[in-house]
């Protein structure tokens, strides 16, 4: 099997950003406020965010979800992609990241279509299905701690409705997934979660070498 990927240098990376990326001012200060943080690699990169938004605008979605906010990049893309009326319930456990997330929702004015729910996120998750939330939602994206990554996909996959899509983050996990001699908790998580999904015929699936692997599972 012949490779087709193209392989990003730096210099071609920076003409993507260049050529594709419409972000707002809000948008960059968020982002460069994001790169000072010790755990700055936390935040997804700035063309995902783009593909993000564009998938809300195609799917059509209105009611979406994201497991894992940190401060706040995704949940403003997807929030800014939403239409009037449209709602986004953001899961995290920290207050501190996500103090930083509502500044800056709320110089975008899109805080008003987020709902934040701070605390572990599967509890979260389940107080949406014991709310009758099974099916209601037209989007999630999951970009939280490895290793709950099948549990929150299994949570994800009763929230979504028929057609919906479900998207994971850092599914090529810095290239460490093909690396033989990592055996790291999150490593052997996201293999596992990769191989189930493959096999998973609930969903069509494709997996995007963007950012850091994103993969995409629409609910059949």
């Amino acid at each position: 099997m012949t490779a087709k990927t193209l392989q990003l240098s730096p210099r071609l990376h920076r003409y993507l950003i260049a050529h594709s990326l419409r972000e707002t001012a809000i948008q960059r200060r968020l982002r460069a406020a994001t790169q000072k943080l010790p755990r700055a690699t936390m935040q997804i990169a700035p063309e995902q965010g783009s593909f993000l938004a564009l998938l809300v605008k195609l799917s059509g979605a209105r009611r979406c979800l994201e497991i894992g906010t940190f401060t706040g990049y995704s949940a403003l893309a997807i929030a800014r992609a939403l239409p009037r009326g449209g709602r986004l319930v953001c899961c995290d456990l920290s207050e501190e990241w996500t103090a930083i997330a509502r500044r800056y929702w709320r110089a975008a004015r899109v805080d008003k279509k987020i709902e934040l729910r701070l605390g572990p996120a599967l509890e979260s998750l389940r107080a949406l299905l014991r709310a009758g939330g099974a099916g209601r939602f037209d989007l999630a994206f999951i970009d939280a701690d490895k290793e709950n990554y099948r549990a929150y996909y299994e949570a994800c996959l009763k929230l979504v409705r028929r057609g919906g899509l479900i998207l994971a983050d850092n599914t090529l996990w810095y290239g460490r997934v093909v690396d033989r001699g990592d055996t790291s908790a999150d490593t052997r998580a996201i293999r596992a979660f990769n191989r189930g999904l493959h096999r998973d015929r609930r969903i069509d699936l494709a997996m995007v070498p963007i950012g850091d692997g994103l993969t995409l599972a629409l609910k059949r």
